[in-house]
């Protein structure tokens, strides 16, 4: 782009890139644990919530472009108090445990090229050394990151769709998608927004607001047109893993199921194939992940919302923030079971989500906004994540869960509270808006 603008189709990549990356190769096994036949329309009902969520961030994105993007909208809208700081410190606790899924999936699906009574040793060294080399390469070539992403996410891209039209061309066994193969209603919405974190990745779209060519044509392509593409993509996914896979082949195998998935209807090659892209896919994901982290962690500090240190930057880039994000993601990584990493995730992005939304609708006269669909988002991330928070009481053996839950939400309210009172920071704002005279039409 000669002018060094983002265009309508680089910004919709932005969009599909961030929501397919590695969350998709991690959890698409325990989506259908928990679902069984009813995993495509638990997909959907996440899109859903995802799309309603999308439309707040087009419509702030559009009256206040900036890099701040999500952290920029809520101090915006409820200004810079306890709340906001905390839920911003959320947001990036949200991004570690979104960064361990990615680690997560890449050690699983890397470990299936050893013996399978090293798979566990090997799931967690693999894991363990992409974290580590990635933060790495992060430090001294964040140039190299950038110019990587688009190699990833197009062979990424491609690998699936060899995945989902030969999965196709390939008898299934259909029935395994009736109704009667489903959970109940409740179960099927708890077993949804588990997997949520798979579509939070349209987030970074307002990232890149204020650099966009044609913002009033180029963001609801990008927000709306990205969710809606992606989820028709999780849609086919969950469709071919059921209808290639026995249900009890999937619960004893759920880390690398579209691996299993491609074996079935592929052979070894196939099986092999999938294990590459998800490979790539979960790399190119923390590659991403991490770049975006030292900004997220810089802009937030930028505000004064946390310490001041990590503003500093090592070889023109901010990468305390990144650095931290590194290490906490090695702890929850390798010490948390997926499900539980999975449903923190999906919480998370969900508080986080439901606050956007509200956002929408109290700026709804500057945003030019229907307050009623906001308000709609708002209901639908409320719901979603009391049945995520009911179904996890109520299952054996995850009610622990529940304490890791509050701990995040406690550790990000605390941690502002004692940031504040010990260092009487001042807050600062740094917006702006295209049109500070009416809202875009």
């Amino acid at each position: 782009m000669s002018d060094g603008k983002i265009g309508t189709f680089s910004a919709l990549s932005i969009g599909i890139g961030g929501m397919v990356g590695g969350g998709i190769f991690a959890v698409t096994g325990l989506t259908v644990e928990l679902t069984r036949g009813g995993a495509p329309v638990a997909f959907i009902v996440a899109g859903v919530v995802a799309l309603l969520t999308a439309f707040s961030y087009w419509r702030l994105s559009l009256r206040y472009p900036s890099d701040g993007g999500t952290v920029e909208f809520l101090n915006i809208a409820f200004g810079t108090g306890l709340l906001t700081g905390a839920l911003n410190i959320l947001l990036c606790l949200s991004y570690v445990i979104l960064l361990a899924v990615y680690a997560y999936a890449f050690g699983a699906y890397g470990a299936n090229f050893f013996p399978t009574e090293d798979y566990q040793f090997w799931k967690h060294t693999l894991l363990t050394c992409i974290i580590v080399i990635l933060a790495v390469i992060n430090w001294f070539g964040a140039s190299l990151v950038i110019r990587s992403e688009n190699l990833f996410n197009a062979l990424k891209m491609i690998l699936l769709a060899i995945f989902i039209v030969v999965g196709f061309m390939t008898p299934m066994e259909w029935s395994r998608m009736a109704p009667e193969q489903w959970v109940g209603p409740f179960e099927l919405l708890a077993g949804a927004m588990v997997i949520f974190l798979n579509y939070e990745g349209f987030e970074l779209i307002a990232n890149a607001s204020n650099s966009m060519r044609n913002p009033k044509k180029t963001l609801p392509i990008a927000y709306l047109g990205g969710v809606s593409i992606v989820i028709v993509i999780y849609v086919l996914i969950a469709i071919i893993s059921v209808g290639h896979l026995e249900f009890a082949t999937i619960a004893a195998n759920p880390d690398a199921t579209l691996s299993l998935a491609a074996r079935a209807f592929m052979g070894p090659a196939g099986g092999i194939m999938i294990a590459i892209a998800a490979m790539l896919a979960t790399s190119s994901a923390i590659n991403a992940t991490f770049y975006g982290s030292g900004r997220l962690t810089y802009l937030i500090a930028k505000t004064g919302q946390l310490p001041k240190e990590l503003e500093r930057d090592f070889h023109g880039q901010p990468l305390e923030g990144m650095l931290l994000f590194a290490m906490l993601t090695l702890v929850v990584a390798n010490f948390v079971p997926l499900s539980a990493i999975a449903t923190m995730g999906s919480v998370g992005f969900l508080l986080v989500f439901l606050a956007v939304n509200y956002a929408n609708y109290k700026q709804r006269k500057e945003t030019g906004s229907g307050g009623w669909i906001s308000m709609v988002g708002v209901a639908a991330c409320a719901i979603a994540l009391l049945a995520l928070i009911l179904q996890t009481v109520l299952t054996k053996g995850q009610a622990w869960q529940i304490f890791v839950l509050i701990g995040m939400v406690v550790l990000s309210c605390l941690s502002e509270y004692s940031y504040r009172f010990a260092t009487g920071r001042s807050i600062i704002l740094h917006h702006r808006s295209r049109d500070t005279k009416k809202p875009p039409k």
